[in-house]
């Protein structure tokens, strides 16, 4: 019986397997001979299924990580650790070139997790990745918001430096135009 078809072209041996292995442990989960999870097995299980999921962002595995990410927000969207999956899926979108993508991603963790601690960093990609798509005034904004909403963070280092950056190129742009 075939689920899906798959076009080995498209789908590495490693890709698949590494989405097997994430189907089993879901399987797993929620198998009907499993007795109900206390919360901090839950938080277990999640930790484990997120600690997976970036083991394929560390390997450049950015497909199967980001579709790792979205199950992980289907599955666990209420734990501490869905805006963290939240960015990650924004930075695989980034890595690949998806930059419309990573914004909406990225957009989302300033929007849904108020409080997380990836807001600094998501603020930052907001601005890197409008600098990809050449809109050098959004870019110039959230670099600012960075540094002067989270001053001492490393974040806000590398904002600086990205607004001196910005700052560069409209000047060059204005010296050109004259």
């Amino acid at each position: 019986m075939i689920l899906w078809p798959i076009t080995y072209s498209k789908w590495s041996l490693h890709m698949v397997r590494n989405i097997l292995g994430i189907l089993l442990m879901l399987i797993t989960l929620f198998s009907p001979n499993v007795s109900v999870a206390a919360p901090g097995q839950m938080q277990d299980t999640s930790r484990r299924l997120y600690d997976r999921i970036m083991s394929e962002f560390k390997q450049r595995d950015y497909e199967a990580a980001l579709a790792g990410f979205r199950l992980f927000i289907e599955l666990h969207g209420r734990s501490a650790l869905a805006a963290n999956a939240q960015y990650w899926m924004g930075e695989c979108q980034y890595r690949m070139g998806r930059y419309q993508d990573a914004l909406n991603s990225f957009y989302n963790v300033v929007l849904s997790y108020p409080l997380s601690p990836k807001l600094a960093a998501s603020t930052l990609k907001l601005g890197q990745t409008y600098a990809k798509l050449g809109d050098q005034d959004n870019a110039r904004i959230m670099f600012g918001r960075v540094a002067n909403q989270y001053p001492d963070s490393a974040e806000a280092e590398i904002a600086r430096k990205a607004i001196d950056v910005v700052d560069g190129l409209s000047n060059t742009d204005h010296s050109q135009s004259e």
